[in-house]
């Protein structure tokens, strides 16, 4: 799930000719910033590349995570969490209605 930044982003690295120069220039910001936004959007397409079949929050927490919002360890985590519950069927609402 791209976002629309991320969206617009591709579109002008596309009209850009993929110039990361060009494309620092249109932002204004520098070679290295465009070069470290292009690094993450490839790592996100790559992660949600890999999990095609992966549910809502699994594509959330890659997607916090290629766009640096979550370190690797962090994102490591909830996700095994997750995939632990998934297998086990558990979904946590039905566990608390359970004990209500």
């Amino acid at each position: 799930m791209l976002s629309d930044e991320d969206l617009a982003f591709l579109k002008r690295f596309v009209l850009a000719s993929g110039s990361l120069k060009d494309l620092a220039a249109a932002y204004g910001v520098s070679y290295p910033t465009i070069r470290l936004r292009l690094d993450r959007l490839v790592e996100k397409v790559r992660l949600l590349d890999r999990r095609k079949r992966a549910g809502r929050f699994e594509k959330l927490l890659l997607t916090q995570y290629a766009d640096g919002k979550l370190d690797e360890g962090t994102m490591r985590v909830l996700l095994a969490a997750h995939e632990q519950e998934v297998a086990e069927g558990g979904s946590g609402e039905a566990e608390a209605a359970e004990r209500a």
